[in-house]
């Protein structure tokens, strides 16, 4: 069995009847299945590099910035409303593992 930590989080690759499965270990101390039956047929040395892409692209680590929608104003008398643009959404990656603060020494 294979582990990483990605955003703060425990994840597990455990291989099951030549397929290998990822779970996340919660809080609590259960764990939840990501994936299952996944990589049949790769190496074993190349499982926990594809296990990591994976959980990086379906729990990515950023924030979603929504912007103004200045063509359609909602108008109270002569006053106009912007209200969020929520059909375009801006999603922002950042390049590291975690959106926790890193941990200080001391």
């Amino acid at each position: 069995m294979k582990s990483f930590t990605y955003n703060d989080m425990d994840f597990s690759v455990e291989k099951v009847q030549g397929r290998w499965d990822i779970s996340c270990k919660k809080p609590d101390g259960t764990s939840a299945l990501v994936g299952a039956g996944l990589f049949a047929g790769l190496p074993e040395d190349e499982v926990g590099d594809r296990a990591r892409a994976l959980v990086k692209s379906i729990l990515p680590v950023g924030i979603k910035i929504v912007g103004p929608d200045v063509t359609h104003p909602n108008l109270i008398g002569d006053m106009k409303l912007v209200g969020p643009d929520v059909t375009h959404p801006n999603f922002i990656y950042w390049d590291k593992d975690s959106s926790s603060f890193p941990k200080q020494a001391g």
